[in-house]
């Protein structure tokens, strides 16, 4: 019977932290007489995905890692820039004349 009160308050307990989110920060100083050599700061936040949006943290929604719409959108936007650089390379050529020493014989 107490098994079952005890698994029940650490339920409670963790829907609580996912409720109303916990944060724990901390540094992490690595040094050698007094000189310091590194420093680690760890920010860790555990939180319900509700309640993280809420708070505005959603990196998650557009790491091309995590999911497959970042990925597509990044795509899109990878060959909109491509295609926005070819036209410009089109009309720098374009541009360019075609028979450059013809060109520089013209100026003689």
């Amino acid at each position: 019977m107490e098994h079952s009160m005890q698994s029940s308050t650490i339920v409670d307990v963790l829907e609580k932290i996912l409720d109303k989110g916990v944060v724990i920060a901390g540094d992490i100083t690595v040094g050698i007489a007094d000189v310091e050599l590194l420093t680690i700061k760890i920010r860790l936040i555990v939180a319900s995905v509700d309640k993280a949006k809420e708070i505005g943290m959603d990196w998650w929604e557009t790491d091309p890692y995590l999911t497959s719409k970042a990925a597509n959108n990044d795509t899109k936007a990878l060959e909109e820039e491509n295609k926005r650089l070819q036209e410009r390379i089109e009309a720098l050529e374009k541009s360019i004349p075609t028979n450059r020493l013809a060109s520089t014989e013209l100026n003689y």
